[in-house]
Formats: structure tokens, sequence, C-alpha cells
């Protein structure tokens, strides 16, 4: 099995070195097996978030940050560094731990997402009230999101932001009203944006094809799946079934979720080891994009380490992924190949395109991978 596991590590390096990745800048690489030693990784983890930390690029509570301290969490949790956690809990003191403004838009509420972590940390209630009170305002008033989208979260994204929240607080608080109300939810954006022959979410209503197949399409004919949509989807996921107890009813539909997806979603890994910004047409997008591939890296190495997906079919893509993904880090710990905020597959980034949701879902992708077994 070991020397598999190294010919897989050796044949992602050489499919790199062929010119079948993203065009990195070139920098010292440990030789294959090495970007798997719990060392190498827990340096990487404290590397980028220390990057991170020192370039910051938008208000705290912005969504963006909400995926980025949810991967500094898990870097807390793998590295046990007390930088990490001195900086998570000055965070939450500086923001008083509230939301963002829209009680009603996912975007808003994701940062509770690490409220919460750190409320099972330290037991404090006022880490923990602000949360309670925006959850408590979506779930009885009726918000702008609904007036203008008919659902609440009608985008795929919202799957990352909004679920995990209601679904943690749900389980501390033993208010299992809180998870039928994220399944009520869940379920509307399910049956309005996932494609049953494709196997993916479209990222909002926008993209769906009419009844003749007319709409938006890639250049090749191929309907439009952005992969960072679909890569929030699968980290959202992750994030729900950590809470779920195993008897819980709607528990089975998760997992199927989780699982249709992942078998899709290896089918459209590129040789270098990423997923392209539209997972349907890469060849229109030279270079392997990090975030959209951070997420699915996180999300099947997840499924790997709980036995809910088949380790001889998905170890070998998460290695390459996770491989790919250190391509992408420079020496100096940013995260680069990011696709810039938007809403659709983008073009326009290069090694030198970061953003913080892309160190993210590194830091995600990295705390599972280091629990990855040979």
């Amino acid at each position: 099995m070991l020397r598999s596991f190294r010919t897989t590590w050796l044949l992602g390096g050489l499919l790199l070195a062929a010119g079948f990745g993203p065009a990195v800048r070139a920098q010292t690489a440990p030789a294959d097996a090495a970007y798997f030693k719990p060392k190498f990784i827990k340096a990487q983890l404290l590397k980028t978030t220390r990057w991170q930390l020192a370039h910051p690029r938008h208000k705290v509570t912005d969504w963006t940050n909400g995926a980025f301290y949810s991967g500094v969490f898990a870097a807390y949790q793998t590295t046990k560094s007390k930088l990490i956690l001195d900086s998570l809990m000055a965070m939450g003191n500086r923001t008083q731990w509230q939301p963002d403004k829209r009680y009603d838009h996912a975007d808003d509420i994701v940062i509770c997402q690490t409220y919460l972590n750190l409320y099972r940390l330290k037991k404090d209630r006022r880490m923990l009230a602000p949360t309670l009170a925006v959850v408590e305002k979506l779930r009885t008033v009726p918000g702008p999101e609904v007036a203008g989208h008919g659902i609440t979260w009608w985008w795929c994204d919202a799957l990352f932001m909004g679920p995990p929240v209601l679904v943690k607080l749900g389980m501390i608080e033993n208010q299992p009203q809180l998870l039928t109300f994220s399944d009520t939810l869940y379920q509307q954006t399910y049956k309005r944006l996932f494609n049953h022959q494709q196997h993916l979410f479209s990222r909002d209503a926008s993209y769906l094809l009419n009844a003749q197949g007319e709409g938006k399409k890639e250049s090749n004919g191929q309907p439009i799946f952005w992969s960072r949509g679909n890569g929030w989807v699968m980290g959202g996921l992750v994030q729900i079934l950590q809470e779920l107890p195993a008897s819980h009813p709607t528990r089975p539909f998760y997992v199927n979720l989780y699982k249709e997806m992942s078998a899709r979603l290896i089918q459209l890994q590129q040789p270098d080891g990423l997923w392209r910004s539209s997972l349907l047409d890469p060849g229109a997008y030279p270079g392997g994009e990090a975030s959209g591939s951070g997420f699915d890296c996180y999300a099947m190495a997840w499924g790997i380490n709980q036995g809910i997906l088949d380790k001889a079919t998905y170890l070998p893509v998460v290695q390459r992924a996770w491989v790919a993904l250190n391509k992408c880090v420079s020496d100096e710990g940013r995260v680069g190949w990011v696709q810039p905020i938007g809403a659709d597959p983008r073009r326009d980034f290069s090694a030198d395109s970061w953003e913080v949701y892309g160190t993210g879902a590194y830091l995600l992708a990295g705390s599972e991978v280091i629990k990855l077994k040979p």
C-alpha cells in the first residue's frame, strides 16, 4: 500500500512537472511523500494562516472572512497553536461576536460558524447571544431575501454559509427546531438549483436552462457549473454531517447528496489534480483554481476519514489535489491561483491572485489530509 501511495504522489508530481498543472511560481518543493508528513502539513497551515492574518482585505464579518476563519479554526484544531487561538479570540472580541448587518442573508451570518466553534471551547454565553438573536430573527421574521427571490438561500454558496450555523446552534442549544428549519431552507435551494443529470448545483436561477435547453452556456455548449459554488456546497455538507447525529431522520439525504456530488466531481478533476473554475468546460479555463479545489479536497478527505467514501477510489483523487494545492502556495505562505470574488467562472487570475476564502479552503483541506492513513 505504501508503494502505491508513493507512486500516486510521484505521478502527481510528474504531471505537474510536465506542464499539465497551473503555471505556479517556482519554489522549493518537497519530494513526493513529504507533502503528507504531519510536520510538513502543520508547518504549511501555520505559514499560510500567518500570511493571511497579516494581509487582511475585508471587514472581519464579511462572508469572505467567514470562510477564512472556518479554516483558521480547523488549523487551530490541527496545530493547537496558541497564536492561532489568540487571533481567533481577538477577532471575536473585536466584533463583539456579532454577525454582519443582514439577518436573512447567509453571507452575513457565516462568521457565526467560528463564534460557535469558539463557544464550544470557552463556554462563554456572551459569545453565543448575538448568534442566537440573529437566527431567531431569521426563523420568525420574513425578510427581503424571500421577498426578492422567493426563497431565503437562493444561491448555492449559501449552503456553506447558512446551514452549518443553524445546525451547530441547534446542537449546542438542544433546539431540534433549528435543524428542521435548516432542512426546510436547504430543501428549497436543492429543489431549485440541483441538476439531477449533472449531479451538480447551478449557482443561482439565472443559470438554469429552460425546457427547450436554452440559457447561459459555456463556449463548448455545456451548461455552466461553477467550481467554487459547488465547492461551497461540498464544504457545507461536511459541516452539516459533522453535526447531525447518526439517527437524525434527514442525515441520509445529506449523506446521499454528498456521495452523489463526490462521484461526479472526481470525474471532473483535471490531470494536474485541480478543478477548473468552470467544471464542464475545463479547456476554456486554463490554470487550476485553488479555492474550489481546496473545498473539494477538504470534503473528500473528510469522507475518506469517516468511512463514507471508498478509500481505494477517492484517496488518489485527494492526494493529487493536495499536492497540486501546495504548488499554489508561495514560499512566504500566500495561497495563489484563487479566482477573485464573483458569481460565475472567471479566467482573470494567476499565481499572484489570492483571496481570504482561498486560504480558508486550503486550511480546511490540510486539516483533513493530515488525518489520512496510507
